[in-house]
């Protein structure tokens, strides 16, 4: 009912087909209630919605997949979510991410795939944790080999397809609870004490 009566936006446009799939990056929002969500992925490797502000629903993130030429010669890059963008800037290779401008639907900034870079891990065991990247293995043939090292200075290592860059050095989106650093079971658990503490003491 609620999607009928055209009250949701995804990424800007209008949806009122209630299966319409919303994926990782993308910008759903409610105007009605002024609501605006980002859908990323917390530590745990679950959808969680992120509240953003007006100016932060502007854009998104998108990892390109692909970067070809048609048969007329002309260049595009297909992303993450499954757009094609024609005319790309030539710097853009597979692996980088596009700050995409959700209103004219055209790529504003790169950022490339490279050591020294702030990304976040969209599938496997860490999915969610969030990261500098330390190190690229190669192994033609096979799957590349990321090492990546969060805040916290615990590093782990991911395949390069489950690798997203989300910034330089500083995040471009605003990241949920926690900032993609994973905690153990046991640190959750004193926070969750502590919480409770400080609560029945006040």
């Amino acid at each position: 009912m609620i999607c009928l009566q055209k009250l949701i936006k995804v990424d800007g446009k209008v949806r009122t087909d209630p299966t319409y799939p919303a994926g990782f990056m993308d910008v759903v929002e409610i105007p009605e209630s002024k609501d605006i969500f980002r859908l990323l992925y917390d530590t745990k490797g679950r959808y969680t919605l992120h509240k953003i502000t007006e100016e932060e629903k502007k854009f998104k993130l998108c990892r390109v997949k692909k970067a070809e030429m048609t048969n007329k010669r002309v260049p595009y890059i297909v992303t993450h979510d499954g757009r094609t963008i024609r005319y790309p800037d030539p710097i853009i290779k597979v692996n980088d991410t596009v700050k995409v401008d959700i209103e004219t639907g055209k790529a504003v900034e790169t950022f490339k795939f490279e050591v020294g870079k702030l990304a976040m891990v969209t599938k496997g065991t860490n999915t969610g944790r969030v990261g500098t990247i330390l190190h690229v293995e190669l192994h033609p043939g096979s799957f590349n080999i990321v090492q990546i090292r969060d805040d916290a200075g615990h590093s782990f290592s991911t395949r390069q397809d489950n690798v997203f860059v989300i910034g330089n050095v500083e995040s471009e989106v605003s990241l949920p609870k926690g900032k993609g650093v994973k905690i153990s079971i046991l640190e959750e658990q004193e926070m969750l004490s502590r919480k409770k503490k400080t609560n029945t003491e006040a």
